[in-house]
């Protein structure tokens, strides 16, 4: 790609996405290094689209901050349901457990670990 690339001209499109990838090419080539990386994007869009398709029904979120929120809450519900864990259930609980638990803590309250500490009876209860 490299010899390819000196014999193109700096302004033309194509050399600008070469230099892109080569630019980027260790992120391009990761997954060949290790198998659990994902060629596609597919499952992030796919969690993305009932957001995409509710950005037309929601026009106002009220206020930058509003937006802002939402954005919160809806990155914390998807990441409970990518865990396979119920959302309500999950926030239900740290909700009520995160102004006593130490800084120290707090990572066993984020859904990968919190369903260890739960089992999956709790975690799938709703």
């Amino acid at each position: 790609m490299c010899d390819n690339r000196s014999k193109l001209s700096k302004n033309s499109d194509v050399a600008e996405a070469m230099d892109y990838m080569l630019k980027a090419w260790p992120a391009f080539t990761a997954f060949l290094d290790d198998g659990r990386i994902c060629l596609t994007n597919n499952a992030a869009e796919r969690a993305l689209r009932g957001i995409a398709l509710g950005r037309k029904s929601w026009l106002f979120a009220g206020s930058d901050r509003g937006g802002q929120r939402t954005a919160f809450m809806l990155s914390l519900i998807s990441t409970a349901k990518l865990n396979d864990i119920d959302p309500q259930a999950w926030l239900a609980d740290v909700l009520a457990r995160i102004a006593n638990i130490p800084q120290s803590q707090l990572h066993d309250l984020l859904p990968w670990n919190w369903l260890v500490g739960h089992g999956r009876s709790v975690a799938e209860a709703a």
